[in-house]
């Protein structure tokens, strides 16, 4: 494999995930193999912008695998977005001979890196993290199914209360914008019922599925609901409404919150962080740039910047009809 590019940067960028360090440690140990060096970029565009770096060997990603979060640290940074914070963050780059940049994060990491690299020609690859699923051009972004066992575990524990003390509970999940963690973790918690951004449900259909439960005999419930879901304002205010109409129902509301982005990541998180970090480092020893590292198909594969950030990941239609069946 032959490159010019002889040091790469790494950097994690936006709201944490389980399975970044795995990635960094994949990039740092794939580098290693190359013969590349590696410099972590601590708190993401604005460690570049304060030229926070540090060398980084196999050794130096030890046991960092099972951790959550990100030791790389991570932010947000408002000054990336002006023309002087990018120079600056340029400018650090070279003077630490930094040829290429692989960016963990979303869909704002990567217009980042996307508008860094027109800018200046510097080539970047994106690996997805982020818990929501909700980046086109892959099936699975790092953290999610990490994100999902979390959410099933807690709903398990929630519902024992609940046919306990014969309550109705509302657990609202991470999905301001996609579904993907009510749908696929109220399936598998056995939710009453789910409801999701890409499905107007209708409260009077989400009444008229409680009375059936309630007539069928079931003593309590769960109703598992996305936080971008636009039924109601938030979730308390349909806690009201339900209660208005169902006076004899004890309902309470779960918020699971930030809870869903820490603890280890999976098995599953872990190996697609390794094959991700990989497939990043080596594409861009390769000449590729402006990529997005994802699976499709159960294959690593590569989708423009552009488009990663540009489409939109699609709700799994069957998984919609099986949800249906599930709680009928």
């Amino acid at each position: 494999m032959t490159s010019k590019i002889r040091k790469i940067g790494v950097l994690t960028s936006g709201g944490d995930s389980p399975g970044m360090n795995a990635a960094i440690r994949s990039v740092v140990r794939t580098c290693a193999y190359h013969n590349v060096e590696c410099v972590g970029i601590y708190r993401g565009y604005q460690g570049m912008i304060e030229g926070d770096f540090k060398e980084m060997g196999p050794r130096t990603v030890n046991n960092i695998i099972n951790k959550g979060g990100t030791v790389l640290k991570s932010a947000r940074s408002k000054e990336f977005m002006t023309v002087e914070g990018r120079k600056k963050a340029h400018e650090n780059l070279v003077a630490a001979g930094v040829d290429a940049l692989v960016v963990i994060g979303g869909d704002g990491s990567f217009t980042g890196a996307e508008v860094f690299n027109s800018e200046y020609g510097f080539p970047v690859m994106g690996i997805p993290g982020t818990i929501d699923n909700d980046i086109f051009g892959t099936s699975h972004t790092l953290g999610y199914d990490t994100a999902l066992n979390t959410v099933v575990d807690c709903i398990d524990k929630i519902r024992d209360t609940a046919s306990s003390h014969n309550r109705l509970f509302l657990v609202e999940v991470m999905g301001r914008d996609a579904g993907h963690i009510a749908l696929n973790a109220g399936i598998g918690a056995g939710a009453e019922e789910i409801l999701i951004p890409e499905e107007d449900l209708g409260l009077e259909r989400l009444l008229e599925s409680l009375r059936k439960s309630k007539a069928s005999g079931k003593s309590s419930s769960i109703v598992v609901i996305a936080e971008g879901d636009k039924i109601g304002k938030n979730v308390f205010e349909l806690k009201d409404y339900i209660e208005e109409n169902f006076p004899e129902y004890d309902i309470r509301v779960s918020v699971l919150g930030h809870m869903q982005r820490g603890g280890s990541p999976s098995c599953y998180d872990r190996v697609l962080a390794s094959r991700f970090g990989v497939k990043a480092v080596e594409s861009l020893l390769e000449g590729k740039s402006n990529y997005m590292v994802g699976m499709l198909n159960d294959k690593v594969a590569l989708t423009p910047l552009e488009q990663a950030i540009k489409g939109s990941s699609e709700i799994d239609k069957e998984l919609l009809r099986v949800s249906d069946i599930m709680t009928t």
